[in-house]
């Protein structure tokens, strides 16, 4: 993995961290799933025309179809659901530091689909990098006193399953097909549902419509998203997706960095803790732990 990649990789980790302040500022003028379903939309849109614009073809074959529709209920349809959701429950800082915990699910599926697998030292790894976002996450939990912190992280999870499984089929995707058509496919698919139940369950009208609210979901959709998922697809077509997506686990330190900067929140003693962690197992990862096309020795 040379420099510029993880130069690459660490540019997307940062803008993936600034979704959840935005978005928790954007939903004071929204509905969830109709903000979301307009994240989906205009982040699509913004790639499609591009694509269209550098006469990129489309997929050629129904396999590819397939995939990016996977992607697409994955990444989009339930990412956005539970992202969105959890805003309402969770703080930006928490609710950036549980999402990323998808990294150790990866590795997993990664093995039966990829054919990537983790030595001994990359699965300590992960597991270091998995504690320490359980030693971040803990104070929050500890500190809650009603259902709502429970309910939060059960969205972020749903979130991170849908983003678990996308990136593994990214992945396999990678190639294939282009990446500015591939990413603003999916998005426009996975916007699908959310649109159908922004209608069914939300008032789509009641969205305060304002240059900050205008300022946000550029931001978000552009930069958050497409810009984003552009990268990401970039990347998985040089690197294993087990050595980039260890790199998930440096958003929660984004994530409180953006909490404290913007939100007033203070990081306590055992989400320093996890903060260490966090740093030893990606180092575990990316120098000694990942290897394609092999057994855990």
């Amino acid at each position: 993995m040379t420099i510029s990649v993880v130069f690459q990789i660490i540019v997307v980790m940062l803008l993936w961290a600034i979704c959840f302040p935005f978005i928790t500022w954007g939903i004071e003028f929204a509905p969830h799933l109709t903000f979301a379903a307009f994240r989906a939309i205009l982040s699509g849109l913004v790639l499609i025309i591009l694509a269209f614009a550098l006469r990129q073809p489309l997929p050629q074959n129904w396999n590819d179809w397939k995939i990016i529709a996977i992607v697409g209920i994955g990444a989009t349809s339930f990412g956005f659901l539970g992202m969105f959701h959890a805003a309402e429950f969770v703080s930006p800082g928490i609710a950036t530091v549980i999402s990323n915990a998808q990294p150790l699910i990866a590795a997993i599926l990664a093995v039966f689909i990829l054919n990537e697998r983790l030595t001994r030292l990359g699965v300590l790894g992960m597991l270091l990098g998995f504690s320490g976002i359980i030693f971040i996450a803990l104070p929050g939990y500890l500190s809650s006193e009603n259902n709502s912190y429970a309910i939060g992280v059960a969205y972020i999870i749903l979130a991170a399953l849908g983003i678990t499984i996308s990136n593994v089929w990214i992945k396999k995707l990678a190639g294939s097909v282009d990446a500015l058509m591939a990413m603003g496919l999916q998005l426009l698919i996975g916007s699908i549902p959310l649109a159908i139940a922004a209608l069914v369950f939300e008032d789509p009208k009641a969205v305060k419509w304002s240059s900050q609210f205008i300022l946000i979901l550029g931001i978000l959709s552009v930069f958050g998203t497409s810009l984003v998922y552009w990268m990401w697809f970039s990347i998985l077509e040089k690197t294993s997706l087990n050595r980039a997506n260890s790199f998930s686990f440096f958003i929660p330190v984004f994530g409180l960095a953006l909490g404290v900067i913007f939100f007033g929140e203070r990081i306590a003693f055992l989400q320093w803790i996890g903060i260490a962690l966090t740093i030893v197992g990606v180092s575990m990862i990316f120098m000694l732990g990942s290897a394609q096309k092999r057994s855990i020795t």
